[in-house]
């Protein structure tokens, strides 16, 4: 102790400061008065401004990525419609990709309208399944796990309820991928059942399943196919350049080509993917993917731009312009594909007429051969 005593005297700026602060209470007031004079008796704010030192403009936040342009910024989603969809989706347990996803657009489609026909044109992207996805794409905020949920049994029925109450017209159908070492089938079962359903209780309602890869087993892609749907759906999300960087390793472009092809061969009538835009692709490699689709007799294809959805995810190179987007809807268009949405917040609003009048079309031709032969 002694010695500790000692050292603390021998360093002068400790012995200072304790010589301080056991005098503090006694120099209190002075000092106070000091530091006021001084204070009062120096420069204003207007000194500063004056003097040209203060900064003109005080940038808050991360400068490096491309600012959010006005054309991209939603409003909060509410209304009747909204409201109904979301309570009904709480009460049956049920997901949307709409919301997994954080999605800018989900006020839009989910407020809906009324169609001519007097439907409601609201549309929600039911996510199967659960919320919780066995890969990890780079874009997607939906949440990972090695070891996700069983399957709900009740699912598919509940679904089909849910969809029934809406009054919709279209609907999509959308799942998280559950490759085979997590379920067999990657859920291809699951979702033809809940196809099925919801054709039982809402005949007339349009359904289109956008599907995973089901890694490359085209049988599974066949059951699906099958199951009684409007359109096939599997996002390609980019050029082939930029896949193995943006999506999930398990995830390739020829892969999802030949889904697509697949699907196509087992008789549906409209296959459909979409590309986002932004995340670095050049415009020679989006036309290169155009052709790639067309070659596939893929029909129908949209534009969007890429989100960041949370720090974590990848960080968006661009923020594309309308002009950019009616010019690559117009490029489609001349390749032959029979529907292109295309925009920074792509909706797809009038596939559903599209579609109704290809119904209308094939059951004239069936309508026509058939009086033909009877002739």
């Amino acid at each position: 102790m002694s010695q500790i005593l000692k050292a603390f005297r021998s360093t002068p700026s400790l012995a200072f400061r304790t010589r301080s602060l056991a005098t503090a209470s006694s120099s209190t007031a002075p000092t106070t008065s000091k530091f006021s004079e001084t204070l009062a008796s120096g420069p204003t704010l207007d000194d500063f401004i004056s003097s040209g030192e203060a900064p003109e403009r005080v940038v808050l936040g991360n400068t490096k990525g491309p600012r959010l342009p006005s054309y991209l910024k939603t409003s909060i989603p509410s209304g009747e419609s909204f409201n109904k969809i979301k309570r009904d989706l709480r009460g049956l347990n049920l997901h949307t990709v709409c919301e997994e996803a954080r999605c800018p657009n989900i006020g839009d489609c989910w407020g809906g309208g009324k169609s001519t026909e007097g439907h409601n044109t609201a549309t929600a992207t039911i996510m199967l399944m659960g919320d919780t996805c066995t890969r990890g794409c780079r874009f997607c905020s939906v949440k990972t796990s090695k070891t996700p949920l069983p399957l709900d049994p009740h699912e598919p029925e509940h679904t089909a309820e849910a969809i029934s109450r809406w009054g919709l017209g279209y609907i999509v159908l959308t799942s998280v991928d559950r490759d085979g070492k997590y379920l067999a089938d990657g859920g291809a079962h699951h979702f033809a059942e809940t196809i099925r359903k919801i054709k039982q209780k809402a005949p007339h309602i349009l359904v289109e399943a956008l599907t995973g890869d089901f890694a490359g087993s085209l049988k599974h892609v066949s059951l699906v196919a099958k199951s009684g749907l409007d359109v096939y759906a599997h996002n390609v999300e980019t050029v082939e350049e930029l896949t193995p960087y943006v999506r999930d390793r398990r995830a390739t472009f020829r892969q999802s080509l030949k889904v697509l092809e697949h699907a196509k061969k087992e008789g549906v009538q409209i296959t459909k993917t979409s590309i986002m835009l932004g995340v670095g692709e050049t415009s020679e490699q989006v036309l290169a993917t155009l052709r790639e689709l067309r070659k596939s007799d893929v029909d129908v294809v949209t534009f969007g731009q890429y989100m960041r959805p949370t720090k974590r995810h990848m960080k968006v190179e661009r923020y594309v312009e309308p002009a950019e987007f009616d010019n690559w809807k117009k490029i489609a268009e001349d390749l032959g594909f029979l529907y292109v949405a295309s925009g920074p917040l792509a909706g797809e609003y009038y596939i559903e007429n599209v579609l109704k009048q290809r119904r209308q079309s094939t059951l004239l031709n069936t309508a026509n051969a058939e009086k033909e032969v009877s002739l």
